[in-house]
């Protein structure tokens, strides 16, 4: 009898010990996310774009709803404790769920996500998600909690977040785990960068998405000792299909670099 006792004060304290430690990201299950990009995100052959079909998913937006309120739950205190990674997944699946949800405010009566905007306001500077105890926009995700902080020091979150167009990298049909993240980001990065409409050599210039003008600092600041924009791209030779003479020409400073047109074209199935 006295050993049962002390076994359940053991098994009380450590009940009350584990409701005070912050909430793991293990915890935070992104099942449901990833349950929806299986059923209604298409990708193309090798991951180079893929479709959504917002129409399905409006039909189960609860789902989406119920994964939306549990990243709402999560705290700053909780989410500070989490490794690097488990912190970048979270913020990119919110990001591109956030993104989904958006679009579905005004689906299907919308071309491009960029119709949800007005003349003083684009559609990521609304400060509608509420995360990590405070109203955020799509732009306060990236740029200030993802970009903002030294902490990730990671360019390929460019490829990974999801602005719900056609001239936008595929949106995975998985949502982003620590334990995969590396794998994930490195396949959707050559996914996008093997795709010839977007990235690739054409009459001998070497053609990029507008991408890596937009956030030229980033692919420069050393990730993979890259130190310029054709460093970073030169890592990816073989995805953009460059020989090794181009390859050393873009090194080099002789091969010519123009950026592709961006189409803003809703990612919706059909397109």
């Amino acid at each position: 009898m006295k050993t049962m006792k002390i076994f359940s004060r053991w098994m009380a304290l450590i009940a009350l010990l584990s409701a005070c430690l912050p909430l793991h990201a293990a915890d935070v299950a992104h099942g449901q996310w990833n349950q929806l990009l299986q059923d209604h995100v298409r990708m193309g052959p090798q991951g180079q774009q893929s479709r959504v079909d917002y129409a399905a998913i409006r039909k189960n937006e609860a789902a989406l709803d119920e994964y939306l309120a549990r990243l709402a739950k999560v705290s700053q205190s909780s989410f500070d404790g989490w490794s690097d990674d488990s912190q970048l997944a979270f913020l990119i699946n919110a990001y591109n769920a956030w993104t989904v949800k958006l679009v579905l405010s005004r689906y299907p009566k919308l071309d491009s996500i960029k119709d949800i905007g007005f003349l003083w306001s684009s559609p990521w500077k609304k400060s509608f998600i509420p995360l990590l105890g405070e109203p955020r926009s799509l732009d306060d995700i990236e740029h200030k909690l993802i970009r903002g902080t030294a902490r990730y020091g990671e360019p390929r979150i460019h490829f990974a977040v999801n602005c719900a167009s056609i001239g936008c990298p595929a949106l995975l049909n998985r949502a982003y785990k620590a334990e995969t993240l590396e794998s994930q980001l490195d396949a959707i990065s050559r996914g996008f960068l093997s795709d010839r409409r977007r990235n690739g050599i054409k009459k001998g210039v070497l053609r990029v998405s507008p991408i890596f003008k937009w956030y030229v600092q980033d692919f420069s600041k050393g990730w993979q000792g890259a130190t310029s924009l054709r460093a970073y791209l030169a890592i990816y030779a073989k995805a953009l299909g460059l020989s090794d003479a181009e390859k050393a020409q873009l090194i080099s400073g002789k091969l010519a670099i123009e950026y592709s047109d961006y189409d803003w074209a809703l990612n919706d199935v059909g397109k």
